[in-house]
Protein backbone atom coordinates (compact mmCIF):
# COMPACT_ATOMS: atom_id res chain seq x y z
CA UNK A 1 0.00 0.00 0.00
CA UNK A 2 1.40 3.44 -0.79
CA UNK A 3 0.98 6.84 0.69
CA UNK A 4 -1.36 7.67 -2.63
CA UNK A 5 -3.77 4.08 -1.57
CA UNK A 6 -3.94 4.97 2.14
CA UNK A 7 -5.27 8.52 1.09
CA UNK A 8 -7.46 6.96 -1.36
CA UNK A 9 -8.75 4.77 1.41
CA UNK A 10 -8.83 7.91 4.22
CA UNK A 11 -11.05 9.69 2.14
CA UNK A 12 -13.21 6.44 0.91
CA UNK A 13 -13.77 6.26 4.57
CA UNK A 14 -14.76 9.83 5.44
CA UNK A 15 -17.25 9.33 2.20
CA UNK A 16 -18.95 6.62 3.77
CA UNK A 17 -19.63 8.61 6.61
CA UNK A 18 -20.95 11.23 5.75
CA UNK A 19 -23.52 8.94 3.25
CA UNK A 20 -24.09 7.11 6.52
CA UNK A 21 -25.29 10.54 8.47
CA UNK A 22 -22.70 10.22 10.68
CA UNK A 23 -20.69 13.17 9.44
CA UNK A 24 -22.22 16.24 7.75
CA UNK A 25 -19.43 17.99 5.85
CA UNK A 26 -18.24 18.30 2.35
CA UNK A 27 -15.81 15.55 1.96
CA UNK A 28 -12.83 17.05 0.39
CA UNK A 29 -10.61 16.42 -3.14
CA UNK A 30 -7.96 15.11 -1.33
CA UNK A 31 -6.80 13.80 2.06
CA UNK A 32 -2.85 14.29 2.83
CA UNK A 33 -0.99 11.16 4.87
CA UNK A 34 2.74 11.60 5.85
CA UNK A 35 5.33 9.77 7.56
CA UNK A 36 5.75 10.71 11.45
CA UNK A 37 8.78 12.17 12.71
CA UNK A 38 8.59 9.41 15.37
CA UNK A 39 8.05 5.72 14.57
CA UNK A 40 5.87 4.40 17.54
CA UNK A 41 3.63 7.01 15.80
CA UNK A 42 3.02 4.16 13.02
CA UNK A 43 3.68 4.03 9.45
CA UNK A 44 1.65 6.87 8.56
CA UNK A 45 -0.19 10.29 10.03
CA UNK A 46 -3.26 12.24 8.96
CA UNK A 47 -4.86 15.54 10.20
CA UNK A 48 -8.22 14.93 8.23
CA UNK A 49 -10.14 14.56 11.36
CA UNK A 50 -8.81 18.14 12.95
CA UNK A 51 -9.86 19.69 9.33
CA UNK A 52 -13.46 18.36 9.23
CA UNK A 53 -14.19 19.04 13.23
CA UNK A 54 -15.33 22.76 12.76
CA UNK A 55 -17.62 22.25 9.45
CA UNK A 56 -18.82 19.18 10.75
CA UNK A 57 -19.88 20.74 14.42
CA UNK A 58 -18.07 18.16 16.18
CA UNK A 59 -15.03 17.55 18.54
CA UNK A 60 -11.97 16.01 16.38
CA UNK A 61 -11.22 13.20 18.21
CA UNK A 62 -15.20 12.20 17.96
CA UNK A 63 -14.66 13.15 14.15
CA UNK A 64 -11.20 10.81 14.01
CA UNK A 65 -13.00 7.93 15.70
CA UNK A 66 -16.19 7.53 13.19
CA UNK A 67 -13.15 7.56 10.26
CA UNK A 68 -11.03 5.12 12.31
CA UNK A 69 -13.72 2.42 12.74
CA UNK A 70 -14.40 2.23 9.05
CA UNK A 71 -11.14 2.80 7.96
CA UNK A 72 -10.11 0.00 9.98
CA UNK A 73 -11.15 -2.79 8.29
CA UNK A 74 -9.73 -1.90 5.08
CA UNK A 75 -7.47 -4.65 3.83
CA UNK A 76 -3.55 -4.13 4.58
CA UNK A 77 -4.07 -1.72 7.59
CA UNK A 78 -3.44 -3.10 10.67
CA UNK A 79 -3.91 -0.15 13.27
CA UNK A 80 -5.19 2.49 13.40
CA UNK A 81 -4.99 4.85 16.16
CA UNK A 82 -6.00 7.94 17.28
CA UNK A 83 -3.27 10.25 18.66
CA UNK A 84 -3.48 13.84 20.55
CA UNK A 85 -6.03 16.28 19.48
CA UNK A 86 -7.81 14.11 16.66
CA UNK A 87 -4.96 12.40 14.60
CA UNK A 88 -5.15 9.33 12.59
CA UNK A 89 -1.65 7.25 13.42
CA UNK A 90 -2.33 4.25 10.80
CA UNK A 91 0.25 1.17 11.23
CA UNK A 92 0.18 -1.11 7.53
CA UNK A 93 0.27 -4.78 7.27
CA UNK A 94 4.11 -5.97 5.92
CA UNK A 95 2.84 -7.43 3.33
CA UNK A 96 1.18 -4.33 2.03
CA UNK A 97 4.08 -2.01 2.87
CA UNK A 98 6.28 -4.47 0.82
CA UNK A 99 3.99 -4.45 -2.12
CA UNK A 100 5.13 -0.96 -2.56
CA UNK A 101 8.18 -2.90 -3.69
CA UNK A 102 6.74 -4.46 -6.73
CA UNK A 103 4.78 -1.27 -8.11
CA UNK A 104 7.59 0.51 -8.17
CA UNK A 105 9.76 -1.56 -10.17
CA UNK A 106 6.75 -2.47 -12.39
CA UNK A 107 6.55 1.34 -12.92
CA UNK A 108 10.18 1.80 -13.80
CA UNK A 109 10.83 5.32 -15.06
CA UNK A 110 7.39 6.17 -14.80
CA UNK A 111 7.39 5.98 -10.81
CA UNK A 112 6.90 9.75 -8.96
CA UNK A 113 5.47 11.05 -11.69
CA UNK A 114 1.93 12.30 -10.90
CA UNK A 115 -1.13 14.79 -12.23
CA UNK A 116 -0.91 17.41 -9.30
CA UNK A 117 -0.35 20.25 -12.41
CA UNK A 118 -2.39 18.61 -14.53
CA UNK A 119 -4.34 21.19 -17.38
CA UNK A 120 -1.64 23.76 -16.61
CA UNK A 121 -0.03 25.50 -18.97
CA UNK A 122 3.59 27.00 -17.75
CA UNK A 123 5.45 29.22 -19.71
CA UNK A 124 8.92 29.18 -17.87
CA UNK A 125 11.67 31.35 -18.92
CA UNK A 126 14.82 31.52 -17.10
CA UNK A 127 18.80 32.69 -17.93
CA UNK A 128 18.00 34.71 -20.89
CA UNK A 129 21.11 36.18 -21.22
CA UNK A 130 21.98 38.91 -23.91
CA UNK A 131 23.69 37.09 -26.44
CA UNK A 132 27.27 39.13 -26.36
CA UNK A 133 29.44 36.99 -24.45
CA UNK A 134 29.39 33.49 -22.55
CA UNK A 135 27.66 32.47 -19.90
CA UNK A 136 28.69 33.36 -16.50
CA UNK A 137 28.39 32.39 -13.26
CA UNK A 138 25.41 34.63 -12.62
CA UNK A 139 23.54 32.72 -15.25
CA UNK A 140 24.63 29.22 -13.91
CA UNK A 141 22.12 28.68 -11.11
CA UNK A 142 18.89 29.68 -13.43
CA UNK A 143 20.43 27.31 -16.00
CA UNK A 144 20.62 24.25 -13.88
CA UNK A 145 17.85 25.07 -11.36
CA UNK A 146 15.30 26.21 -14.15
CA UNK A 147 15.82 23.31 -16.46
CA UNK A 148 15.17 21.21 -12.93
CA UNK A 149 12.15 23.01 -12.58
CA UNK A 150 10.95 22.08 -15.95
CA UNK A 151 11.37 18.33 -15.42
CA UNK A 152 9.36 18.70 -12.65
CA UNK A 153 6.89 20.44 -13.69
CA UNK A 154 6.45 18.04 -16.11
CA UNK A 155 6.75 15.30 -14.13
CA UNK A 156 3.80 16.61 -12.45
CA UNK A 157 1.52 16.80 -15.37
CA UNK A 158 1.71 20.60 -16.24
CA UNK A 159 2.50 20.88 -20.21
CA UNK A 160 5.19 23.52 -19.54
CA UNK A 161 7.75 25.52 -22.31
CA UNK A 162 10.85 26.00 -21.30
CA UNK A 163 11.89 29.45 -22.84
CA UNK A 164 14.63 31.66 -23.50
CA UNK A 165 14.34 35.10 -24.45
CA UNK A 166 17.16 36.41 -26.44
CA UNK A 167 18.11 39.83 -26.20
CA UNK A 168 19.00 40.33 -29.17
CA UNK A 169 18.19 44.09 -30.12
CA UNK A 170 19.24 47.43 -28.59
CA UNK A 171 22.26 49.51 -28.23
CA UNK A 172 23.94 46.40 -26.64
CA UNK A 173 23.49 44.81 -29.71
CA UNK A 174 25.64 47.91 -31.41
CA UNK A 175 28.31 47.88 -29.25
CA UNK A 176 28.60 44.27 -29.67
CA UNK A 177 29.26 44.38 -33.27
CA UNK A 178 31.76 47.30 -33.00
CA UNK A 179 33.53 45.37 -30.12
CA UNK A 180 34.53 42.50 -32.31
CA UNK A 181 34.92 44.89 -35.81
CA UNK A 182 37.96 46.81 -33.53
CA UNK A 183 39.12 43.42 -32.63
CA UNK A 184 39.40 42.27 -36.01
CA UNK A 185 41.40 45.56 -36.73
CA UNK A 186 43.31 45.30 -33.91
CA UNK A 187 41.73 47.47 -31.93
CA UNK A 188 40.60 48.54 -29.07
CA UNK A 189 37.04 47.79 -28.60
CA UNK A 190 34.86 51.34 -27.55
CA UNK A 191 34.00 53.24 -24.70
CA UNK A 192 32.00 50.57 -23.05
CA UNK A 193 32.07 47.99 -25.45
CA UNK A 194 32.96 44.28 -24.79
CA UNK A 195 36.12 42.88 -23.44
CA UNK A 196 38.07 38.90 -22.78
CA UNK A 197 39.33 37.26 -25.19
CA UNK A 198 36.39 35.63 -26.06
CA UNK A 199 35.95 38.73 -28.48
CA UNK A 200 39.19 38.37 -30.05
CA UNK A 201 37.52 34.16 -31.21
CA UNK A 202 34.49 35.90 -32.56
CA UNK A 203 36.34 38.33 -34.80
CA UNK A 204 38.54 35.57 -36.11
CA UNK A 205 35.52 33.28 -36.60
CA UNK A 206 33.94 36.22 -38.57
CA UNK A 207 36.48 36.60 -40.49
CA UNK A 208 37.08 33.06 -41.06
CA UNK A 209 32.77 32.78 -42.40
CA UNK A 210 33.42 36.29 -44.12
CA UNK A 211 36.45 37.20 -45.37
CA UNK A 212 35.41 40.10 -47.36
CA UNK A 213 33.71 41.75 -44.57
CA UNK A 214 36.13 44.19 -44.46
CA UNK A 215 35.75 45.15 -48.15
CA UNK A 216 31.99 46.43 -47.34
CA UNK A 217 31.51 50.22 -46.75
CA UNK A 218 32.70 51.28 -43.19
CA UNK A 219 29.16 51.87 -42.17
CA UNK A 220 28.04 48.23 -43.06
CA UNK A 221 31.14 46.64 -41.17
CA UNK A 222 29.88 47.13 -37.69
CA UNK A 223 26.39 45.60 -38.11
CA UNK A 224 27.85 43.28 -40.77
CA UNK A 225 30.21 41.87 -37.86
CA UNK A 226 27.42 42.34 -35.47
CA UNK A 227 25.02 39.83 -37.47
CA UNK A 228 27.88 37.50 -38.00
CA UNK A 229 29.15 37.29 -34.37
CA UNK A 230 25.45 37.32 -33.05
CA UNK A 231 25.00 34.16 -34.83
CA UNK A 232 28.18 33.01 -33.65
CA UNK A 233 27.85 33.72 -29.96
CA UNK A 234 23.88 31.90 -29.66
CA UNK A 235 25.17 28.74 -31.10
CA UNK A 236 27.75 29.05 -28.29
CA UNK A 237 25.53 29.52 -25.79
CA UNK A 238 22.92 26.76 -26.97
CA UNK A 239 26.13 24.44 -27.35
CA UNK A 240 26.94 25.32 -23.69
CA UNK A 241 23.51 24.52 -22.26
CA UNK A 242 22.57 21.69 -23.97
CA UNK A 243 26.01 20.17 -23.05
CA UNK A 244 24.99 21.14 -19.46
CA UNK A 245 21.83 19.41 -19.99
CA UNK A 246 19.69 22.35 -20.06
CA UNK A 247 17.49 22.36 -23.21
CA UNK A 248 15.29 24.76 -23.93
CA UNK A 249 11.67 24.42 -26.11
CA UNK A 250 11.54 27.99 -27.33
CA UNK A 251 14.38 30.61 -28.46
CA UNK A 252 12.53 33.76 -28.74
CA UNK A 253 13.59 36.56 -30.49
CA UNK A 254 13.40 39.59 -28.84
CA UNK A 255 13.87 41.58 -32.64
CA UNK A 256 10.98 39.47 -33.82
CA UNK A 257 8.36 41.76 -31.68
CA UNK A 258 9.35 44.76 -32.94
CA UNK A 259 9.70 43.38 -36.86
CA UNK A 260 6.38 42.05 -36.82
CA UNK A 261 4.93 45.03 -34.94
CA UNK A 262 4.48 43.22 -32.19
CA UNK A 263 5.54 46.28 -29.35
CA UNK A 264 3.14 48.25 -31.49
CA UNK A 265 0.15 46.17 -31.45
CA UNK A 266 0.78 45.59 -27.42
CA UNK A 267 0.74 49.56 -26.79
CA UNK A 268 -2.40 49.82 -28.85
CA UNK A 269 -3.77 46.54 -26.74
CA UNK A 270 -2.91 48.66 -23.36
CA UNK A 271 -4.20 51.73 -24.63
CA UNK A 272 -7.30 50.63 -24.75
CA UNK A 273 -7.87 48.93 -22.00
CA UNK A 274 -7.32 52.49 -19.98
CA UNK A 275 -3.82 52.58 -19.37
CA UNK A 276 -1.47 54.22 -21.62
CA UNK A 277 -1.29 57.90 -21.44
CA UNK A 278 0.83 60.49 -23.79
CA UNK A 279 3.28 63.37 -21.73
CA UNK A 280 5.65 65.72 -23.20
CA UNK A 281 5.98 63.66 -26.20
CA UNK A 282 6.03 60.39 -24.72
CA UNK A 283 3.67 57.27 -24.17
CA UNK A 284 3.60 55.95 -21.01
CA UNK A 285 2.27 52.89 -19.30
CA UNK A 286 0.41 54.05 -15.34
CA UNK A 287 1.85 50.85 -13.84
CA UNK A 288 1.38 52.86 -10.42
CA UNK A 289 -2.15 51.62 -10.19
CA UNK A 290 -0.77 48.47 -9.41
CA UNK A 291 1.65 48.69 -6.93
CA UNK A 292 4.90 49.80 -9.49
CA UNK A 293 6.93 52.50 -7.96
CA UNK A 294 6.27 54.88 -11.28
CA UNK A 295 4.85 55.08 -14.29
CA UNK A 296 7.11 53.25 -17.13
CA UNK A 297 8.07 55.03 -20.26
CA UNK A 298 6.21 52.56 -23.32
CA UNK A 299 7.84 55.19 -26.44
CA UNK A 300 10.59 58.13 -25.72
CA UNK A 301 10.31 62.10 -26.96
CA UNK A 302 12.57 60.80 -29.57
CA UNK A 303 10.08 58.17 -30.70
CA UNK A 304 11.83 54.81 -29.98
CA UNK A 305 10.92 52.12 -28.07
CA UNK A 306 12.01 51.45 -24.87
CA UNK A 307 12.97 47.62 -23.65
CA UNK A 308 9.84 48.00 -21.07
CA UNK A 309 7.40 47.88 -24.26
CA UNK A 310 8.57 44.72 -25.16
CA UNK A 311 8.69 43.29 -21.99
CA UNK A 312 4.89 44.20 -22.35
CA UNK A 313 4.74 42.70 -25.75
CA UNK A 314 6.32 39.76 -24.54
CA UNK A 315 3.87 38.93 -22.14
CA UNK A 316 1.35 39.58 -24.52
CA UNK A 317 2.88 37.50 -26.78
CA UNK A 318 2.59 34.62 -24.45
CA UNK A 319 -0.70 34.68 -23.30
CA UNK A 320 -1.63 34.74 -26.74
CA UNK A 321 0.29 31.83 -27.14
CA UNK A 322 -2.08 30.01 -24.38
CA UNK A 323 0.05 30.14 -21.78
CA UNK A 324 -2.15 30.42 -18.78
CA UNK A 325 1.03 30.55 -16.20
CA UNK A 326 4.11 32.80 -16.78
CA UNK A 327 7.02 31.91 -14.56
CA UNK A 328 10.04 34.45 -14.55
CA UNK A 329 13.11 33.03 -13.08
CA UNK A 330 15.30 36.07 -12.68
CA UNK A 331 18.63 37.25 -10.38
CA UNK A 332 19.29 38.93 -7.19
CA UNK A 333 19.71 41.94 -9.00
CA UNK A 334 15.95 42.06 -10.40
CA UNK A 335 14.13 42.67 -7.89
CA UNK A 336 12.80 45.70 -9.46
CA UNK A 337 11.02 43.69 -12.20
CA UNK A 338 8.87 41.65 -10.02
CA UNK A 339 6.46 44.72 -9.56
CA UNK A 340 6.73 45.79 -13.25
CA UNK A 341 5.29 42.37 -14.70
CA UNK A 342 2.83 42.26 -12.52
CA UNK A 343 1.53 45.62 -13.55
CA UNK A 344 1.96 44.36 -17.16
CA UNK A 345 -0.24 41.55 -16.09
CA UNK A 346 -2.83 43.97 -14.64
CA UNK A 347 -2.66 46.62 -17.16
CA UNK A 348 -3.28 43.72 -19.58
CA UNK A 349 -6.78 42.87 -17.47
CA UNK A 350 -5.06 39.87 -16.23
CA UNK A 351 -4.74 38.56 -12.49
CA UNK A 352 -0.61 38.71 -11.72
CA UNK A 353 -1.65 36.52 -8.76
CA UNK A 354 -2.46 33.61 -11.12
CA UNK A 355 -0.57 34.81 -14.28
CA UNK A 356 2.88 36.11 -13.22
CA UNK A 357 5.19 34.17 -10.83
CA UNK A 358 8.57 35.64 -10.35
CA UNK A 359 11.80 33.33 -8.97
CA UNK A 360 14.63 35.20 -7.60
CA UNK A 361 18.01 33.33 -7.19
CA UNK A 362 20.61 34.45 -5.38
CA UNK A 363 24.33 35.19 -5.73
CA UNK A 364 26.41 32.33 -6.46
CA UNK A 365 30.20 31.96 -5.97
CA UNK A 366 33.09 29.63 -6.52
CA UNK A 367 35.48 28.65 -4.00
CA UNK A 368 39.13 25.82 -4.68
CA UNK A 369 41.48 26.26 -2.33
CA UNK A 370 39.86 28.61 0.43
CA UNK A 371 39.64 31.39 -2.35
CA UNK A 372 37.01 32.91 -4.49
CA UNK A 373 37.80 32.86 -8.42
CA UNK A 374 36.29 35.90 -9.81
CA UNK A 375 38.05 35.66 -13.06
CA UNK A 376 38.07 33.69 -16.27
CA UNK A 377 40.97 33.20 -19.00
CA UNK A 378 38.35 33.47 -21.25
CA UNK A 379 35.96 35.93 -20.42
CA UNK A 380 38.20 38.37 -18.37
CA UNK A 381 36.09 39.93 -15.34
CA UNK A 382 33.81 36.95 -14.85
CA UNK A 383 33.83 33.07 -14.29
CA UNK A 384 31.64 31.52 -16.91
CA UNK A 385 29.43 28.30 -16.84
CA UNK A 386 32.26 26.54 -18.89
CA UNK A 387 35.07 27.26 -16.57
CA UNK A 388 32.90 25.84 -13.48
CA UNK A 389 32.06 22.58 -15.13
CA UNK A 390 35.66 22.18 -16.37
CA UNK A 391 36.44 22.35 -12.63
CA UNK A 392 33.81 20.00 -11.29
CA UNK A 393 31.78 17.86 -13.77
CA UNK A 394 28.28 18.49 -15.09
CA UNK A 395 26.87 16.00 -12.36
CA UNK A 396 28.45 17.68 -9.16
CA UNK A 397 27.59 21.37 -10.75
CA UNK A 398 24.13 20.88 -11.33
CA UNK A 399 23.69 18.52 -8.07
CA UNK A 400 24.96 21.19 -6.00
CA UNK A 401 23.01 23.77 -7.44
CA UNK A 402 19.84 22.04 -7.25
CA UNK A 403 20.30 20.97 -3.66
CA UNK A 404 20.55 24.27 -2.26
CA UNK A 405 17.17 26.58 -1.98
CA UNK A 406 17.35 29.63 -4.23
CA UNK A 407 16.61 31.98 -1.96
CA UNK A 408 19.99 32.08 -0.04
CA UNK A 409 23.53 32.97 -1.42
CA UNK A 410 25.48 30.07 -1.87
CA UNK A 411 29.12 28.67 -2.02
CA UNK A 412 30.61 26.11 -4.62
CA UNK A 413 33.27 24.88 -3.13
CA UNK A 414 35.21 23.10 -6.20
CA UNK A 415 37.43 20.92 -3.71
CA UNK A 416 34.16 19.60 -1.98
CA UNK A 417 32.37 19.06 -5.18
CA UNK A 418 35.38 16.81 -6.69
CA UNK A 419 35.71 14.82 -3.68
CA UNK A 420 34.52 10.88 -3.58
CA UNK A 421 33.38 10.71 0.49
CA UNK A 422 30.00 10.61 1.81
CA UNK A 423 30.31 14.27 2.81
CA UNK A 424 29.78 15.08 -1.01
CA UNK A 425 26.29 14.92 -1.39
CA UNK A 426 26.03 14.18 -5.30
CA UNK A 427 28.81 11.04 -4.59
CA UNK A 428 26.96 10.28 -1.89
CA UNK A 429 23.96 9.65 -3.88
CA UNK A 430 25.48 8.60 -6.87
CA UNK A 431 27.20 6.32 -4.48
CA UNK A 432 24.33 4.63 -3.75
CA UNK A 433 22.81 4.03 -7.02
CA UNK A 434 26.05 2.36 -8.02
CA UNK A 435 26.47 0.32 -5.09
CA UNK A 436 22.63 -0.68 -5.30
CA UNK A 437 23.54 -1.59 -9.15
CA UNK A 438 26.80 -3.97 -7.74
CA UNK A 439 24.18 -6.30 -5.76
CA UNK A 440 22.14 -6.91 -8.61
CA UNK A 441 25.27 -7.74 -10.63
CA UNK A 442 26.69 -9.74 -8.06
CA UNK A 443 22.89 -11.73 -7.71
CA UNK A 444 22.84 -12.14 -11.33
CA UNK A 445 26.56 -13.81 -11.39
CA UNK A 446 25.52 -16.03 -8.49
CA UNK A 447 22.14 -16.83 -10.67
CA UNK A 448 19.63 -15.36 -8.20
CA UNK A 449 16.38 -13.90 -9.71
CA UNK A 450 14.21 -12.03 -8.17
CA UNK A 451 11.41 -14.10 -10.10
CA UNK A 452 8.09 -12.89 -11.32
CA UNK A 453 5.63 -10.65 -9.82
CA UNK A 454 3.09 -13.72 -8.97
CA UNK A 455 6.69 -14.99 -6.62
CA UNK A 456 7.42 -11.86 -5.04
CA UNK A 457 5.81 -12.35 -1.13
CA UNK A 458 5.92 -8.92 -0.08
CA UNK A 459 5.12 -10.02 3.89
CA UNK A 460 8.64 -11.07 4.12
CA UNK A 461 9.56 -7.41 4.57
CA UNK A 462 8.78 -7.19 8.10
CA UNK A 463 12.13 -6.18 9.26
CA UNK A 464 12.20 -2.64 11.18
CA UNK A 465 15.35 -1.26 8.39
CA UNK A 466 12.92 -2.73 5.54
CA UNK A 467 9.77 -0.90 7.04
CA UNK A 468 11.62 2.37 7.06
CA UNK A 469 13.35 1.85 3.18
CA UNK A 470 9.77 0.95 1.83
CA UNK A 471 8.17 3.92 3.57
CA UNK A 472 11.07 6.46 2.29
CA UNK A 473 9.95 4.88 -0.89
CA UNK A 474 6.42 5.27 -0.94
CA UNK A 475 7.24 9.44 -0.62
CA UNK A 476 9.01 10.44 -3.56
CA UNK A 477 5.86 11.02 -5.61
CA UNK A 478 4.84 13.54 -2.69
CA UNK A 479 7.97 15.03 -2.84
CA UNK A 480 7.75 15.44 -6.76
CA UNK A 481 4.35 16.84 -6.30
CA UNK A 482 5.38 18.90 -3.57
CA UNK A 483 8.81 20.20 -5.30
CA UNK A 484 6.66 21.11 -8.53
CA UNK A 485 4.04 23.03 -6.70
CA UNK A 486 6.31 24.98 -4.75
CA UNK A 487 9.36 25.64 -7.16
CA UNK A 488 11.90 24.32 -5.10
CA UNK A 489 14.56 21.43 -6.73
CA UNK A 490 16.17 21.31 -3.85
CA UNK A 491 13.24 19.05 -1.54
CA UNK A 492 14.30 16.26 -4.40
CA UNK A 493 18.35 16.53 -3.72
CA UNK A 494 17.54 16.52 0.22
CA UNK A 495 15.00 13.62 -0.54
CA UNK A 496 17.30 11.41 -2.30
CA UNK A 497 20.16 11.96 0.38
CA UNK A 498 17.78 10.73 3.08
CA UNK A 499 17.22 7.90 0.68
CA UNK A 500 20.97 6.88 0.35
CA UNK A 501 21.29 7.10 3.97
CA UNK A 502 18.22 4.92 5.01
CA UNK A 503 19.31 2.28 2.17
CA UNK A 504 22.79 1.63 3.46
CA UNK A 505 21.14 1.36 6.96
CA UNK A 506 18.74 -1.50 5.58
CA UNK A 507 21.88 -2.59 3.52
CA UNK A 508 23.91 -3.33 6.90
CA UNK A 509 21.06 -4.58 8.98
CA UNK A 510 19.14 -6.81 6.49
CA UNK A 511 21.60 -9.47 4.31
CA UNK A 512 20.47 -9.31 0.75
CA UNK A 513 22.50 -12.41 -0.87
CA UNK A 514 23.03 -15.54 0.90
CA UNK A 515 26.57 -16.42 2.73
CA UNK A 516 28.69 -18.63 0.81
CA UNK A 517 26.77 -21.39 0.20
CA UNK A 518 23.87 -20.84 1.35
CA UNK A 519 20.53 -21.74 -1.08
CA UNK A 520 18.66 -18.30 -1.30
CA UNK A 521 15.94 -17.61 -0.29
CA UNK A 522 12.45 -16.34 -0.60
CA UNK A 523 13.50 -13.80 1.82
CA UNK A 524 16.74 -13.10 -0.88
CA UNK A 525 14.62 -12.74 -3.75
CA UNK A 526 12.18 -10.30 -1.94
CA UNK A 527 15.09 -8.12 -0.73
CA UNK A 528 16.53 -8.15 -4.50
CA UNK A 529 12.78 -6.06 -5.18
CA UNK A 530 13.53 -3.81 -2.36
CA UNK A 531 16.95 -3.13 -3.95
CA UNK A 532 15.65 -2.62 -7.33
CA UNK A 533 12.87 0.07 -6.30
CA UNK A 534 15.19 1.82 -4.18
CA UNK A 535 17.79 1.90 -7.22
CA UNK A 536 14.89 2.98 -9.73
CA UNK A 537 13.80 5.80 -7.45
CA UNK A 538 17.75 7.19 -6.92
CA UNK A 539 18.05 6.82 -10.89
CA UNK A 540 14.56 9.04 -11.04
CA UNK A 541 15.15 11.47 -8.91
CA UNK A 542 18.58 12.15 -10.32
CA UNK A 543 17.16 12.29 -13.62
CA UNK A 544 14.71 15.21 -12.36
CA UNK A 545 17.99 16.85 -11.48
CA UNK A 546 19.44 16.19 -14.60
CA UNK A 547 22.04 14.37 -13.32
CA UNK A 548 23.96 10.75 -14.21
CA UNK A 549 22.27 7.49 -12.44
CA UNK A 550 26.13 5.39 -12.62
CA UNK A 551 26.21 2.09 -12.39
CA UNK A 552 29.46 1.79 -11.08
CA UNK A 553 31.74 4.38 -9.28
Amino acid sequence: MTPSDLADAVLRAVREAVDAGELSVTPPAAVAVERPKQKEHGDYATNIALQLAKPAGRPPRQVAELIAARLRPTPGIAEVDIAGPGFLNVRLEAAAAGVAARRIVEAGAEYGRNDSLAGQRVNLEFVSANPTGPLHLGHVRWAAVGDCLGRLLDASGAAVTREFYVNDAGAQMDKFGASIRARALGEEPPEGGYLGAYVNDLAREVLAARPDILELPEDEQSAAFREEGYKAQLAEQQRTLESFRTHFDVWFSERTLHAGGGVEKAIATLREQGHVYDSEGAVFLRTTDFGDDKDRVLVKSDGSMTYFAADCAYYLDKRGRGFDRLVYMLGADHHGYVNRLRAIAACAGDDPETTVEVLIGQFVKVVQGGEELKLSKRAGNVVTLEDVVDLAGVDAVRYALARSSTDSTLVLDIDLLTKQANDNPVFYVQYAHARISGVLRNARDLGIERGDAESFDPSLLSHEREADLLGALGEFPRVVATSAELREAHRVARYLEALAGTYHRFYDACRVLPMGDEEPTDLNRARLWLCEATRVVLANGLALLGVNAPERM
